[in-house]
């Protein structure tokens, strides 16, 4: 019954989505604008949008806090602003008020292509505009074009020993990127904090551009030769990564532009979204915001996540096989849950309804991959994990989240190195985050520093004996 209101739901929306179709349009950048004088162009009417909004409502409560959210990792405190995207419990994630099939029907595509080329989602995040395809080409060449690598990050990158973790690979190299930071450079001379927003924008630009590159000799040298093709300028950023780490199957292109496009962001109160905004607000370059970002990310209970879904996937296949009954997968997954586990790639600290993420690349899966095994299983755990885990009366949302999918694909297609796929998250994350540390730095977001309470402190304040 809740998977039938979940798609009652969606289907409601259709006359929104309509709408938001005929007003695209309207949204649409100007086709003459590149991405920074389109910037130029927003950024004044957003920042005396906020200005006129604080002025008149900034001494208004927007809730209460309770000792449990002290506790409990703040869940569900509204504290933060974040405009790129917003997610919604029952609808999941709007990116700048597009959801995900909107965003699929709106963007622009590769040549004879069907999923949304990231760039184009990266345009509408941080413009908050539907780009046309001569944008989304243009930005895809101007990535391509500063894609190279120094040569102290190739040697870094070279050098690091294969059992390190790609993840620690990952996040080491971008540090070591940080050299380039023209944010840096430009406050250590003392420029106005008017055009803090500029310089980020130049060093996001940048280290997306270069993102790829780093992930991919990262792959290519734990996991295979060390050899990485160089850019092709006339490739767009999914298929140049693809090709660098050496995978040349147009549908295998295909899901990294639909996996690149739906990680992006996720609101931000995330752990990868908060530790950039976090670190940002000290001025931190996006180098070394986006740095500590990836190391929350690399968390179990974050962006290793899709790694455990596989590897759980894995275990069924291995100890029952793929001929296991109905009653017998059902058993499987009670055994899990009794033995102190969790069933990895089901639930969400804020949705309460199936990721629309996860089936957005169901859909791919049952056009491209229907009688895969793995697949198989996936879609029978979808039949029974929400209702066992709605039975044991422990989790508020049983439905499966983004993570119960992704490393399936990624599997399919060859790609089975399953400690390399949150590097492949941290490229996509990189989109949003940076996207909103652009904002943040234009609308002069400060230091944040909340007040945190020792237990005396909050006893006291309680009333507490």
């Amino acid at each position: 019954v809740s998977t039938s209101l979940y798609f009652i739901i969606m289907l409601s929306r259709f006359s929104k989505c309509s709408l938001l179709s005929r007003l695209a349009l309207s949204c649409r950048a100007a086709s003459n604008l590149s991405l920074k004088e389109t910037l130029e162009k927003v950024i004044p009417e957003k920042q005396e949008e906020v200005k006129q909004f604080r002025r008149e409502y900034g001494d208004k409560k927007i809730g209460e806090i309770t000792v449990d959210q002290a506790y409990g990792g703040m869940r569900g405190l509204k504290a933060m602003v974040c405009e790129t995207s917003v997610l919604d419990p029952e609808l999941g994630i709007e990116f700048r008020g597009y959801p995900i099939p909107e965003c699929q029907k709106l963007l622009p595509k590769a040549p004879g292509g069907e999923e949304p080329l990231p760039e184009g989602l990266f345009w509408l995040l941080i413009t908050g505009q539907i780009p046309t395809e001569d944008q989304v080409s243009e930005l895809s060449k101007d990535w391509a074009a500063r894609a190279d690598l120094p040569p102290h990050v190739v040697g870094m990158i070279n050098n690091f020993p294969t059992n390190l973790h790609p993840m620690s690979q990952f996040s080491a190299a971008i540090t070591g990127l940080q050299s380039e930071s023209q944010f840096a450079k430009a406050y250590a001379e003392g420029i106005n904090k008017t055009k803090y927003w500029e310089y980020a924008l130049e060093d996001s630009l940048n280290l997306i551009a270069k993102l790829p590159t780093v992930a991919a000799m990262i792959y290519r040298n734990c996991f295979h030769d060390g050899d990485v093709c160089p850019i092709d300028p006339q490739k767009d950023w999914s298929g140049n990564f693809a090709s660098m780490m050496g995978f040349q199957d147009p549908q295998f292109v295909e899901l990294l532009r639909l996996y690149l496009t739906i990680h992006t962001d996720h609101e931000g109160g995330n752990v990868s979204a908060h530790t950039c905004h976090l670190v940002g607000s000290a001025l931190s370059d996006p180098y070394l915001s986006f740095a500590a970002a990836m190391n929350g990310l690399a968390g179990p209970l974050h962006g290793l996540a899709n790694q455990e879904v596989l590897v759980w996937l894995m275990k069924i296949r291995e100890e029952v096989g793929d001929d296991i009954s109905d009653d017998g997968l059902k058993e499987f997954i009670w055994n899990t849950l009794k033995s102190g586990q969790v069933v990895p790639g089901y639930g969400h600290a804020v949705l309460r309804q199936t990721d629309p993420r996860y089936a957005c690349q169901r859909e791919f899966a049952l056009k491209h991959l229907p009688d895969d095994p793995i697949f198989k299983l996936v879609s029978r755990l979808y039949q029974f994990v929400p209702d066992i885990l709605l039975a044991q009366g422990k989790a508020k949302n049983p439905w499966p989240n983004v993570d119960a999918h992704s490393g399936v694909l990624l599997h399919h297609y060859g790609l089975t190195e399953m400690s390399y796929y949150t590097v492949l998250f941290g490229v996509s994350r990189a989109l949003g985050v940076l996207s909103w540390l652009v904002w943040s730095r234009a609308l002069g977001l400060p230091l944040e520093r909340p007040k945190s309470m020792s237990t005396t402190g909050l006893k006291a304040l309680v009333g507490a004996k």
